[in-house]
């Protein structure tokens, strides 16, 4: 976190971003009131950045009662994980617009935001490169054994090529995408690179599409679970998609294939899963996103220690690039909203598009 720190003294200065002619114009407006949750999600760059421009406000947790309270004057909500629901939106009679501080807007109502004339806005492009970096180190970790030969090379100072140390290669292997988005696509350019077979699923994406993207369109997704060495979840989660994943799917795939999830924990039916992994019906999976998180102790527990199971604590986005770029575009946001600019949209997602009071830009 120091070098983290030293970013947002030495690498962002409001020049560069833009903020000193409007800094000098709106402290005499009065300071506009930022809501922020997920307290424990620091956003330094953007602070420091703006707070001669906007008063921020923190919430202490995240619960519904309390984000009413605190929203009453708020002019925008930044928000990560936490959730927005219409009661909220209702409670904010200043409400200009509602960031999110990341890509997946599934915790917002948008479409109750829409009717309330509140525009939503994301942060999509920031860490496509990062996450699927990050489904790679859960995908090594687990097909390289890495946790039971490190566990092994720290009790016994050296190891020999036993072989209860075999591990796996990439190359030559299948590997399933599910969802060919931004951070898919990072996913199949990487396998490619590692000479993978590169198959996935989406069924907004067309095989020419995917074609060019390096993948192979599969129809069905029971086809890629039955067929994949790897399934790797990428999808943006939707009330039709939840639990895609789920004890038929699971059902298909080999005994010696893996998982991997970055995306939502919300895709996956996790107690089946984990029966799964426990039952030895597939080889291991890398896990870095929950339906519940904290991570659910008791339904998670049980993994704890086994070597198949590499779980992460929601972190394969976290990392000091990915931030940087995070916070770039979330003060780019706020100046344009407390400033009465069009607001701008560079996601895909249909939820967001034609808002009033945005304008959409066209990122490939």
């Amino acid at each position: 976190m120091a070098a983290f720190r030293q970013l947002s003294r030495t690498l962002l200065s409001p020049a560069s971003l833009g903020l000193r002619t409007f800094a000098s114009t709106a402290s005499s407006l009065g300071k506009p009131k930022i809501l922020k949750t997920d307290i424990n999600l620091k956003l330094p760059i953007t602070t420091e950045r703006l707070k001669n421009v906007v008063q921020f406000v923190d919430t202490p947790e995240d619960s519904e009662a309390t984000l009413i309270k605190s929203v009453a004057d708020a002019d925008i909500i930044l928000t990560c994980y936490a959730r927005v629901t219409p009661k909220v939106i209702d409670a904010a009679k200043n409400l200009k617009a509602i960031i999110k501080y990341g890509v997946g807007i599934d915790a917002i109502d948008v479409q109750y935001a829409r009717k309330k004339n509140i525009p939503v806005v994301n942060v999509p492009l920031y860490a496509e490169n990062t996450v699927a970096e990050g489904a790679f180190y859960l995908m090594m970790r687990v097909l390289k054994r890495g946790s039971f030969i490190e566990s092994d090379l720290l009790k016994h100072k050296w190891l020999e090529p036993e072989e209860k140390y075999l591990n796996y290669d990439l190359a030559g292997k299948t590997i399933g995408i599910i969802g060919l988005g931004r951070i898919g696509t990072s996913t199949a350019r990487m396998a490619t690179a590692f000479q993978m077979n590169v198959i996935a699923y989406d069924p907004y994406v067309s095989a020419a599409t995917m074609s060019s993207k390096g993948a192979k369109k599969v129809d069905k997704l029971e086809d890629l679970m039955s067929t994949a060495d790897i399934v790797t979840l990428h999808a943006t989660l939707t009330h039709e998609n939840s639990h895609m994943v789920n004890q038929a799917m699971l059902d298909k795939m080999k005994s010696t294939a893996y998982l991997i999830n970055s995306a939502r924990g919300e895709l996956v039916d996790e107690k089946a899963l984990v029966k799964h992994v426990l039952a030895n019906k597939i080889a291991g999976v890398g896990i870095d996103v929950y339906a519940v998180e904290p991570i659910d102790q008791t339904l998670y527990g049980p993994l704890y220690g086994r070597h198949n199971a590499i779980l992460w604590p929601h972190l394969t986005f976290f990392t000091l690039e990915a931030m940087e770029r995070l916070e770039i575009d979330t003060i780019e946001r706020i100046e344009e909203i407390i400033s009465k600019q069009p607001i701008t949209i560079k996601s895909r997602n249909p939820l967001l598009l034609g808002q009033k009071g945005t304008k959409e830009v066209i990122v490939p």
